[in-house]
């Protein structure tokens, strides 16, 4: 009966939400390589919980949880459910040691593992059935959403992560589908509704054709302005089907295919308040739901190059958000060739598309970007536009003054009239906002293919999988005519020219053009990359006796990448003519050349780990592991993790588990703009240490109450760092950017009689971040309680609501990361990104 919470005892330490270890699944699914699902193993009724078989991270058949020497979590569909996770990164917060910058919206949303700087997502594989989303890794959740069709989320942390695949040295994220079901018809139906707009619907049917023959099909389509206040409401549908075929003598072929059509809410860095080192909203400009996007952003034409595009201008539209199409095609293949020995093959072929119109206010310019309208207007150095107003002085002698136009309304304000400008909007302020206009094509084919053989003695028992992989990508990009607007400080904000004005504050000139006040803000923004990866790999997993488990994995990897950077232009092309204000070119633009560089990098990972059990319910373990990302035609990145930890279960009152743990990364090497001159890439490199604990701890004092309170506690630092290849001693110790030092969830549960459903609730705490790798502006310290609670109103009828952030806190995960790695607050205004005020909703499931 406590089968399920006695499970939990074995997990790794700081699982939240309520995960809990996999349970074997049937015959028929895959063997577990690479993070597949294994055999199913009848459990002794007086030692369910030793018995319990790892699905996740080893490739031996019918291993013991408890004997594990990985760091495993395991997430239900029960589980994800009662995260009601906003976007699908929300559910990686399940996993003990990664921290989640989930305030982008549904996507493009930022992870980062055991202490590595925020803001990226590299050293973590995201996962479908085994085989990553996309061969990088980053950008996984444009690709993939969590739907009806997932059945659960299994995970691993270092150990064999970085050996069993790509780019995950630190971490895969496994999310498993529903298998089709052979024995009769099924399905769901789900309705979902939020307060900030969001409209669901979510099906699944599966039902056998024949004897050894079955299908299923899923998943959602769906309108939603996003977590913000929008004028723009956006919609699109994701649809999965599988067909598959069991051989008589075991094993299976599955043919699975995935398309999609998908728009989404983005959402950048804002400005806000700060004083005595809190963060408070602006006059007109909300923290929790605000957003300076709306109507003005509707659909912008930006001057380009016309090797770019042949009429000379590239649309910007908010209205489209960030559209995401995918298709995609999927082979599964298994066939035992005898006891001891199995095959497998699968493969999966993705051509994907996403055109990302995102506003970036406060880009390159950073704080100075925001100030007072008569600071924008007054020349000399503290305008943020003083070259603007220098060529406007220029171009119309005659000026007097400047002032601003509305485009919405016409209105003209002048520099003199400052009781109207200070009175803008409540806050007085205007601000620089970039259109970041990303379009991205290509294809994304990954494989898979090995075998395993399982051999047993008098008094070992020992498992080798070996395989190789094979990846051929190809991406496209298009992010030129990034350009700059001016608009004002407040939801659905305005967009204003810059005009000059005579003494009676009649327009003579405008200066900018629709608002628009620079070109190619970014540079050419054309490129192209290719990957061709080959992995050699194998795992061995060796028995002695009942307690003593060895383990030993390596993967050498050779990609041959190539990367193409589009060339700009010594001259700048003109603007096409009638395009208004005093910048004549479309400045520094695609000039139709590419710089090629062809790069082939090889590397090798290997982890070596054990395990002790000392009694059936108390084991210990250690792991080291060496791993890497590949960085197309960049250098390498490499990774080190070291990790101790034990499992302990008390019968039902206690169930408890601690890992400590180092990551060492090496030469950590990535490129941001440069806020003196955003045209530019600045490179960054540096060593990260971290050092830590992950604790879990279940306490059940009675069947129906459960409270489990898990968490990370690391200190993380910067040493041997360096700025376009110059030293920076002074940052040494300091703590790397967007890291927390302490994480913890504590999650109560109350279990309602007679199976009507549960009561639960959750408080998360995120520990104080820096904005930038100098330290110089601290985001403090907060914690979000969340609660819901479960009716099974039938037998096959199910409703859930669910509340987030409760209290309305604020609560902060970046600052600008454009701005550069020194950051200040001086003005008492800064930019960041924060996560959104209370939200609720819930959802009426139907099965049958």
């Amino acid at each position: 009966m406590h089968k399920r919470y006695a499970l939990r005892a074995l997990l790794l330490a700081g699982c939240s939400g309520f995960a809990v270890p996999a349970w074997a699944q049937t015959a028929s699914t895959p063997p577990p390589v690479v993070n597949a699902p294994a055999a199913q193993v009848p459990a002794p009724a007086d030692a369910q919980t030793v018995s319990e078989v790892v699905v996740t991270g080893m490739t031996s058949r019918n291993r013991p949880l408890i004997t594990a020497s990985a760091d495993i979590t395991l997430a239900t569909r029960a589980d994800l459910e009662r995260k009601a996770p906003r976007s699908t990164a929300d559910l990686l917060e399940l996993v003990p040691g990664i921290f989640v910058e989930g305030t982008a919206g549904e996507l493009s949303n930022n992870y980062s593992v055991r202490g590595l700087q925020g803001g990226g997502q590299r050293f973590i594989q995201l996962q479908e059935d085994g085989l990553p989303v996309i061969y990088q890794g980053g950008g996984a959740d444009f690709f993939f959403s969590e739907d009806v069709t997932i059945d659960r989320m299994e995970a691993v942390k270092g150990g064999t992560s970085g050996i069993l695949t790509v780019n995950g040295a630190g971490a895969t994220i496994n999310f498993l589908s529903r298998k089709p079901n052979f024995d009769k018809p099924e399905g769901v139906v789900r309705a979902t509704g939020y307060n900030y707009g969001l409209k669901r619907g979510d099906f699944y049917y599966s039902a056998p054709i024949a004897n050894n023959l079955a299908f299923n099909i899923g998943g959602y389509v769906q309108s939603s302005p996003g977590v913000r206040k929008n004028s723009f409401d956006y919609d699109g549908y994701r649809l999965k089907g599988m067909l598959e075929y069991r051989f008589d003598g075991g094993g299976f072929v599955r043919l699975t295919g995935k398309t999609g059509d998908m728009k989404s809410a983005y959402y950048a860095d804002q400005p806000y308040a700060y004083s005595n080192g809190k963060p408070h909203g602006i006059p007109g400009l909300g923290t929790q739901f605000g957003n300076v996007g709306g109507d003005a952003f509707n659909r912008i034409s930006v001057p380009v190059s016309t090797f770019v595009e042949s009429d000379g201008f590239r649309d910007f539209r908010l209205s489209e958000g960030v559209r995401v199409k995918t298709k995609q095609l999927r082979v599964d293949f298994e066939k035992p060739l005898s006891d001891s020995v199995e095959i497998f093959a699968r493969a999966r072929y993705l051509d994907l598309k996403d055109d990302f119109n995102g506003l970036f206010p406060g880009s390159g310019t950073g704080n100075a970007g925001l100030a007072s309208a008569v600071t924008y207007l007054t020349p000399g150095a503290s305008s943020p536009i003083n070259n603007l107003l220098t060529a406007g002085t220029a171009a119309y002698p005659a000026t007097v003054r400047f002032g601003i136009r509305n485009l919405r309304t016409g209105a003209v304000t002048g520099s003199n009239d400052t009781a109207t400008l200070n009175a803008l909007n409540g806050n007085g302020f205007l601000q620089e906002t970039t259109l970041n206009h990303d379009y991205q094509s290509g294809h994304d084919f990954g494989s898979n293919i090995g075998a395993r053989w399982e051999y047993s003695g008098d008094a070992f028992q020992n498992s080798l999988t070996a395989g190789i992989q094979y990846y051929d990508v190809s991406r496209k990009q298009n992010q030129s005519a990034v350009a700059t607007v001016v608009n004002d400080v407040r939801t659905n904000s305005d967009i204003y020219d810059i005009v000059s004005l005579d003494a009676n504050n009649q327009v003579i000139g405008t200066l900018s053009d629709n608002g628009l006040v620079s070109y190619g803000d970014w540079g050419a923004g054309m490129r192209q990359r290719t990957d061709k990866s080959v992995s050699l790999y194998a795992n061995d997993e060796l028995a002695i006796g009942d307690k003593i488990h060895i383990d030993g994995g390596v993967r050498w990897e050779s990609d041959k990448a190539k990367y193409l950077d589009g060339n700009a232009a010594a001259t700048n092309q003109p603007v096409q003519p009638g395009v208004g204000g005093v910048v004549r070119t479309v400045g520094s633009t695609f000039d139709g050349t590419y710089t090629v560089t062809r790069r082939t990098q090889d590397k090798v990972a290997w982890t070596l780990g054990a395990s002790y059990l000392i009694t059936p319910h108390f084991s210990v373990y250690g792991r080291y592991a060496n791993g890497f990302q590949t960085n197309n035609t960049d250098p390498i990145t490499k990774i080190e993790l070291y990790e101790a930890g034990v499992r302990f279960e008390y019968g039902r009152l206690l169930n408890a588990s601690a890992t400590v743990f180092r990551t060492n990364f090496d030469n950590q090497f990535y490129n941001f703009i440069d806020p003196s001159d955003p045209t530019k890439q600045t490179s960054f490199l540096a060593d990260l240490k971290t050092k830590g604990v992950e604790l879990d701890a279940l306490v059940r004092p009675v069947d129906w109450f459960s409270v489990n309170v898990s968490g990370v506690i690391q200190d993380p630092t910067l040493n041997n760092l360096s700025l376009n290849g110059v030293p920076q001693p002074t940052y040494d110790g300091n703590r790397p950017e967007r890291t927390p030092a302490r994480l913890y969830t504590i999650t109560p549960a109350i279990k309602l009689p007679n199976g009507l459903g549960e009561v639960y609730a959750r408080y998360k705490y995120v520990g104080k971040i820096y904005a930038d790798s100098g330290n110089g502006v601290a985001l403090p310290s907060y914690g979000v309680t969340s609660a819901g609670v479960t009716l099974n109103v039938k037998d096959n009828l199910q409703v859930n609501f669910n509340v987030d952030n409760i209290f309305d806190v604020v609560g902060l995960t970046e600052g600008n990361p454009r701005q550069g790695q020194t950051q200040n607050a001086a003005s008492g205004y800064f930019y960041a990104r924060g996560i959104v005020g209370r939200t609720y909703g819930g959802s009426l499931t139907l099965r049958f």
